[in-house]
């Protein structure tokens, strides 16, 4: 039997093995990787690769220039040198995208994530996401994604009456922080069709809200990158050292746990009393009956019926996770997007005249799904402002095996060899550029950066 001292000896050892094997691959990584033939820029650190080069410029930039300088499929290097490769072939991408089990996401990424909010359904893989989507699906079908248009309209009337009085107050030309009024919203509108908790972020009140502030708390960047935090990404080991950014954090998570276990338990229970007191309920409630004007209520309706295994129901910890991750979802992605559409609009005056007319030929200020599916323009319109100003410019993929990637085009390397075919190592990641594939003057012609494309989006009727 060891003793506490060969014990902690043989932990050292074992660890100190770890480490020098960890920095030999990670220093040989560069001279080994079958990237190492693409075209791509210098690495200008050891330490960051040219990640600094990247932080200087607004996102997708510094690629696209290297693209220009060197070619559609090029790598670059992260930080410890790490290999990536960026690609705008879109058959190399479709391989990508449709061979899950080879090109996964990020487990930096995903332990990071799941350790603040969870194993939401955003951030699992393999078998847990398929049994998290098959509980799901009937929670997002046509018919109840219809009944949450009316908090959508409800919130949007309410920031357009919170801006009306602003601009009112002031009787002179005023200068309105739109991205701030739509967060607001859109946190309001996520909180009741996500779980109907009201935020009430745009309450003239100004009330503190505490889940609102704890997420603000959770997923505020901090106000200087440490050292600390990259190796916390980078290597989970590093988790026991505490700082003030992951006590925030911790404190933060046990306000979410506790008001969205709060909220589970409500709901379950408003749903068996709807059970109980249904006289035609006949045995119980199945997935065609789900029902219901929130997304955690339909979800849970669901995960009850009784038509679903019981291996394929989610546990109350995967409900959980689902909280953090509606907010996730719906918060500044559409707030960014709705954003960048006023200002695309701006810069369109042709294209916000035609949108205007279209909007008010409609006869209500309270339009249903089916008035709003009626506007081929405003479609329209909405599609070429996710196209140029997409919300989110990149995704992360990391190669679990070494594969092949085959290409739409054939390509010079960086040894003058032309190439049909990408060849990645196990281990190395891959950016998918979707704002830069949306800007590509190859997929789009010389005008790719223009907002023009909407008359081409809207539909002939016949």
């Amino acid at each position: 039997m060891l003793t506490v001292g060969q014990t902690f000896l043989a932990l050292f050892l074992a660890s100190a093995g770890w480490a020098v094997w960890k920095l030999w691959s990670i220093l040989t990584r560069p001279y080994t990787t079958a990237l190492r033939n693409l075209p791509g820029p210098p690495s200008s650190s050891w330490i960051f690769g040219n990640m600094k080069t990247l932080q200087e410029e607004e996102e997708s930039i510094t690629q696209e220039r290297w693209a220009a300088e060197y070619g559609p499929n090029i790598t670059y290097r992260g930080f410890l040198n790490r290999d990536w490769l960026w690609t705008l072939d879109t058959r190399a991408l479709n391989h990508i995208f449709t061979h899950t089990a080879e090109f996964q996401k990020p487990e930096e990424t995903l332990r990071s994530v799941v350790k603040i909010v969870g194993e939401g359904v955003f951030f699992t893989q393999g078998e847990l996401h398929r049994k998290q989507r098959r509980v799901m699906n009937p929670a997002f079908g046509p018919s109840q994604i219809r009944e949450l248009t009316s908090i959508f309209v409800e919130k949007s009337i309410e920031l357009r009456d919170v801006w009306e009085k602003q601009i009112g107050a002031q009787n002179v030309s005023t200068r309105i922080d739109v991205l701030k009024g739509l967060s607001m919203m859109t946190l309001d509108v996520i909180g009741l069709a996500g779980f109907n908790y009201r935020f009430d972020s745009l309450s003239s009140t100004g009330a503190p809200n505490e889940l609102s502030e704890a997420f603000q708390a959770i997923f505020s960047p901090p106000a200087k990158l440490s050292m600390l935090m990259i190796l916390k990404h980078l290597f989970p080991i590093f988790d026991i050292i505490p700082d003030e950014q992951s006590r925030r954090v911790d404190r933060a998570k046990e306000v979410m746990r506790r008001i969205g276990s709060q909220l589970i338990q409500e709901k379950k229970a408003q749903i068996q009393h709807e059970l109980a007191a249904n006289k035609n309920g006949g045995g119980g409630l199945e997935r065609k009956d789900v029902q219901g004007r929130d997304l955690l209520t339909l979800l849970l309706k669901a995960n009850m019926a009784t038509d679903i295994p019981d291996s394929q129901r989610l546990s109350d910890e995967d409900v959980l996770a689902q909280v953090p991750t509606f907010i996730v979802a719906g918060h500044e992605t559409t707030s960014t997007a709705t954003t960048w559409c006023l200002f695309a609009l701006t810069q369109a005056p042709d294209v916000q005249a035609k949108l205007r007319a279209e909007l008010l030929a409609v006869d209500t200020d309270t339009p249903t799904m089916d008035e709003l599916n009626d506007l081929p323009y405003l479609d329209a319109v909405v599609r070429e402002t996710l196209r140029i100003h997409s919300p989110v410019a990149t995704t992360v993929r990391v190669a679990a095996r070494d594969e092949v990637i085959p290409v739409d085009k054939p390509f010079v390397d960086r040894f003058g060899q032309v190439q049909d075919s990408i060849r990645i190592s196990k281990g190395s990641s891959i950016t998918i550029p979707i704002l830069s594939l949306n800007r590509s003057k190859q997929l789009w012609g010389e005008d790719a950066l223009e907002f023009k494309w909407v008359t081409h989006l809207v539909p002939v009727r016949l």
